[in-house]
């Protein structure tokens, strides 16, 4: 009989404000196994708990950022590595902005997960457990170099299909990026991962090592374009968001054309595999 130990279950989740909510994907060592959304954080951790995973990874910050401080630890770390991580701001900040209510939910969900799932303390890599993760650092780490965000869709979809997955059982972006949190999640089970950070502002884990087959991918390039003059204008208008969020506005409308980014991050210089 395989045991779900045998099998490496381990499931990613994609963080969403109250309307979109949360979508999951369940993956183990030979590959797609099934995917769960909600906007229920006990739900989503029930459904965990009935695959048998091993490893949740979560696409939300496990902790707030301290008062006080500019950035998380984790965060300050990804930059030195070359990629671009929006700022956790503090709790009381995020209660208080709609902006912010996805990371509210997040928080939900590592509460509920707690009790089965305790958050990896960067101490032994005992399971199960739950990390954070989040997509733009792991499509990174699996193309060793750096990948538009903007064109996260058609990038994240080649990753996927790499490592082995057939894409068509995604239906959307968020259920793509839940497979990239679950692929961190595996990697992590293998002991194939970095962990950004430190205990008290929590990690952020993702791959260290490329796709074997990642030299011979051709991502597509993004076409820049001037910023239209109307979102311009808007943007001026918005003088409660921070330098953060202005920066993030401003990429995703640094073309007419390209999806609004990844609420979490944007990669925008090169990466190094570790």
């Amino acid at each position: 009989m395989t045991t779900n130990s045998t099998r490496e279950v381990v499931v990613g989740v994609d963080v969403g404000g109250p309307a979109k909510g949360f979508h999951a994907a369940a993956i183990d060592g030979a590959g797609y196994i099934g995917k769960f959304s909600s906007t229920n954080a006990v739900a989503v951790a029930q459904w965990c708990i009935s695959q048998g995973a091993q490893v949740v990874a979560v696409d939300a910050p496990c902790r707030w950022r301290a008062e006080g401080q500019s950035a998380r630890a984790a965060e300050r770390e990804l930059a030195k590595a070359r990629i671009s991580c929006f700022s956790t701001p503090t709790e009381n900040k995020a209660r208080g902005h709609t902006f912010y209510t996805w990371m509210v939910a997040g928080a939900e969900l590592y509460a509920a997960l707690a009790p089965q799932f305790p958050l990896y303390d960067g101490l032994a890599n005992r399971r199960p457990r739950c990390i954070e993760t989040f997509p733009q650092a792991v499509a990174c780490a699996l193309a060793g170099r750096s990948v538009s965000a903007k064109q996260k869709l058609e990038v994240r979809s080649m990753l996927l299909a790499a490592s082995g997955f057939e894409v068509s059982v995604f239906e959307n972006i968020d259920e793509i990026d839940a497979a990239l949190c679950a692929l961190a999640a595996r990697c992590f089970v293998r002991e194939d991962f970095i962990a950004y950070g430190d205990s008290e502002g929590g990690f952020i884990v993702a791959p260290k090592n490329s796709l074997p087959s990642a030299g011979r991918l051709t991502f597509p390039a993004p076409v820049a374009q001037g910023k239209p003059g109307a979102l311009r204008k808007i943007l001026a208008q918005l003088p409660l968001l921070s330098a953060s969020e202005h920066k993030l506005l401003q990429a995703a409308i640094s073309t007419s054309t390209a999806p609004i980014p990844s609420h979490r991050t944007i990669c925008t210089l090169p990466f190094k595999c570790g």
